[in-house]
């Protein structure tokens, strides 16, 4: 079972093979003798939930008939952590990271129990960035220098990292070539933030198989950019190979 981290929501996913080994996984988890529960977190704002839910379920469910916990995150605080029992797979969505993060908060070491026993994890955007032991909210300046784009700050100034899910021991960003995101991983590690992280970008998925993260696959349609130290002498690579295109 593996850990599937997206570099975009799924409104930008055009390369099926992401849900289609998802969902392979999650019928082997089920073990076929009944429905596959799986446990899927969007944040809602003033209903907005009832909007982007469907990207989701439909593309779950047109492939697999599962049974589906939809845990919503919203101003009352973090969740219930049995909200996740007995859960198959856990998918989180996109939208605002520093919400996700802390409305996860109390449920993180249960979704690492659920992972480490087999539990496939789908995170979109801000569901791939909360994935690490240390995550990046946001923020588009280190030490008042410009790292990306304004647009990609999630409301904060300077870059942010908190503790996320620990599910990967790399900081991770998102739709890194379309919103410029590449730069503040870069910047992250170079400034000592983090020791490595990967930015994934849209239509594309960096998979780490549960057995043994180091057979880590990238499926998309780009590319996946592995920054590691140490401080200065950063250096930037393509990870892993590319095995679905178009």
């Amino acid at each position: 079972m593996s850990i599937y981290l997206v570099g975009g929501g799924p409104d930008t996913v055009t390369t099926p093979a992401i849900f289609d080994e998802f969902m392979a996984e999650v019928r082997e988890r089920a073990g076929g003798s009944r429905l596959p529960r799986i446990a899927v977190v969007l944040v809602d704002r003033e209903g907005s939930a009832k909007y982007f839910l469907p990207a989701y379920l439909d593309a779950l469910q047109h492939r697999t008939p599962c049974e589906v916990t939809t845990v919503l995150l919203g101003p009352e605080g973090p969740v219930d952590p049995g909200m996740f029992d007995g859960a198959d797979a856990i998918v989180v969505g996109g939208g605002p990271t520093p919400v996700y993060l802390a409305g996860l908060r109390s449920a993180a070491a249960v979704i690492r129990q659920a992972v480490a026993a087999g539990a496939p994890y789908l995170g979109f955007s801000a569901g791939a960035m909360i994935a690490p032991e240390r995550a990046i909210a946001g923020g588009y300046r280190i030490r008042g220098a410009e790292v990306c784009p304004e647009e990609a700050s999630e409301g904060l100034a300077e870059v942010e990292l908190h503790d996320g899910l620990g599910l990967v021991p790399f900081a991770v960003d998102v739709h890194a070539a379309q919103a410029g995101t590449l730069g503040r991983a870069v910047a992250a590690v170079v400034h000592g933030m983090v020791d490595k992280a990967v930015a994934v970008d849209e239509n594309t998925a960096l998979v780490l198989p549960h057995a043994d993260p180091r057979e880590q696959r990238v499926i998309g349609t780009g590319n996946c950019w592995l920054i590691r130290g140490p401080g200065p002498k950063a250096a930037v690579s393509v990870l892993g190979s590319i095995v679905t295109r178009g």
